[in-house]
C-alpha cells in the first residue's frame, strides 16, 4: 500500500470516530444546511464570525466516514481564518479532489486534508468530501447567510 492510502486511512478513521467541534456551538451567527440526497450525507453547519474572521465552526448531523471528516477537518482549519483564506483553502482541496495536485500544493496548502487525495479514486466519492466544505463556501462567499439564528 502506498504512504497516502496509509495517511487516509489514519486521518480519516480518526477524524471519524473523534470528529472534532462536534456538536451544537451555543450562539452561532450562522447555520448552514448541507445535505447529500443521493447518499443520505445531512449536516447542520454552526458559524460565529468576529467581522471577516472565523471565531467558531462546529458542526452535527449524519454521514458516511469520508464526510464526517471531512467536516471535522474543516472545522479545525478554518477557525482563526478570514473568509477569504477560508474560501482560498476550499478552492485548493476542490482542485486536489478534482484533479491530480502538484507535492508543493498538497504540502503547502492542504496539510492534513491531503489524505482526501485518495477520494479521487471514488468519483461518487468526491461529494461527500466536500459536502460541507461547499455548504460553507455558499455562505462564506455571499453577504447572506442561509438561517441567522435568534439570540
Amino acid at each position: 500500500m502506498s504512504n497516502s492510502h496509509h495517511l487516509y486511512e489514519k486521518i480519516i478513521l480518526d477524524h471519524n470516530r473523534a470528529p472534532r467541534n462536534f456538536g451544537k456551538l451555543p450562539s452561532p451567527d450562522i447555520i448552514v444546511e448541507a445535505s447529500n440526497p443521493l447518499c443520505g450525507d445531512t449536516f447542520q453547519i454552526y458559524l460565529q464570525l468576529d467581522g471577516n474572521v472565523i471565531q467558531a465552526l462546529h458542526f452535527e448531523g449524519n454521514g458516511c466516514a469520508i464526510s464526517k471528516a471531512s467536516a471535522s477537518l474543516m472545522t479545525t482549519l478554518l477557525k482563526g481564518k478570514t473568509k477569504s483564506e477560508a474560501q482560498n483553502l476550499l478552492e485548493s482541496f476542490q482542485t486536489m479532489l478534482n484533479s491530480e495536485p502538484t507535492e508543493s500544493m498538497e504540502e503547502s496548502e492542504l496539510g492534513e486534508l491531503v489524505a482526501f487525495s485518495e477520494v479521487r479514486k471514488f468519483p461518487m466519492r468526491i461529494k461527500c468530501a466536500a459536502l460541507t466544505w461547499r455548504a460553507l463556501d455558499s455562505v462564506l462567499s455571499s453577504d447572506e447567510s442561509c438561517t441567522h439564528p435568534t439570540k
